[in-house]
């Protein structure tokens, strides 16, 4: 079996490809790769995996990856994913989500091939959830309330179209927050742990600059939502969409509090206004059953055990980057 997979460059598709390689040795792996990618992520995976040069604005490119691979499934990752971001490119965000997935469909089409296509929409894609709407089951209205969100719908609802109107296998997946080692320090639980680990390091004084504490979410370790992505293709039903949720709630202060825990330093806690978004999306707590129905899945790993492997990272990371800083 050839699997191809966008964004293997990042932090999910990375450790796809790890999942892969350890629980699936006798499939094939192929990647994207832009040659401004950085590469630490699957620095690891050198002579395992092999990678092919592409950007998902460039149709050509796209094309001739495809017709040289020809995957039997393909894991669509890649995408412009921090939600901030979106409210400084809007237009940016949008083309590389939406025209980058209507390259993809169209080269699959123009080639004749039948993958399995999976889709990684994500649960921003609720936005502005009601208090009786929690859990979220995938019948809930969709109301994004940032450009990424937006495009994420149109990803969505792009996947549904092309698999009624051209019968193209695509299997939908709403991730809801996932975390662990690799995620970029732009994102909250990353943020707040490498924080502490510039802390422990003296590095940092000891303040730790935050957003939104209050927003209420729903996290997975990327090594459960990873597997899910494979049971989406090797079971889901195309056409279909799945959420992936552990359907545990915590805020955003609990997790916090969670990673001072697992630290013995002392920290204070400072609202940075440049971390606030202009609307927020306040509750996200998901409801996998339709999927664990379909495919048995659901997570395994603790968020203990999630933080703890996290914080690890990033102090190798900060310890790394002080070794280098030390005079010779």
């Amino acid at each position: 079996m050839r699997v191809l997979i966008t964004g293997i460059t990042g932090f999910a598709g990375s450790h796809l490809a790890d999942y892969l390689l350890a629980e699936h040795p006798e499939v094939e792996i192929f990647g994207f790769q832009r040659w401004r990618s950085r590469t630490e992520n699957i620095e690891h995976l050198a002579g395992k995996i092999e990678l092919r040069e592409a950007d998902l604005r460039d149709y050509s490119s796209i094309h001739q990856v495809l017709e040289e691979v020809r995957p039997d499934a393909v894991f669509h990752l890649a995408a412009q994913s921090f939600v901030p971001t979106s409210w400084r490119a809007p237009a940016e965000t949008l083309s590389t989500n939406i025209i980058g997935q209507t390259h993809i469909f169209e080269a699959v089409r123009a080639l004749g091939q039948d993958p399995v296509i999976q889709i990684a929409g994500s649960s921003e894609e609720y936005g502005l959830v009601l208090p009786d709407e929690v859990p979220i089951k995938e019948t809930n209205p969709l109301r994004p309330l940032s450009p990424y969100a937006v495009s994420k719908v149109a990803q969505d609802l792009l996947a549904y179209q092309y698999h009624q109107s051209y019968g193209l296998k695509t299997v939908r997946t709403r991730g809801f927050n996932h975390t662990g080692p690799r995620r970029g320090d732009v994102f909250v639980t990353s943020n707040f742990a490498k924080q502490i680990a510039s802390i422990e390091a003296g590095l940092q004084e000891a303040v730790i600059r935050v957003g939104n504490l209050e927003s209420v979410r729903d996290f997975t370790d990327v090594r459960d939502t990873v597997r899910a992505y494979w049971l989406a293709v090797e079971k889901g039903r195309p056409g279909e969409v799945y959420n992936i949720a552990s359907g545990r709630e915590i805020t955003i202060r609990q997790l916090l509090d969670n990673l001072v825990e697992l630290s013995s330093t002392r920290v204070e806690v400072e609202v940075d206004p440049e971390r606030l978004r202009p609307s927020d999306v306040e509750v996200l707590i998901g409801d996998a059953s339709k999927f664990h129905a379909d495919t048995g899945w659901e997570p395994a790993i603790p968020l203990k055990q999630t933080l703890e492997d996290l914080l690890d990272f990033w102090r190798e990371r900060v310890s790394k980057k002080q070794g280098n800083l030390a005079p010779a």
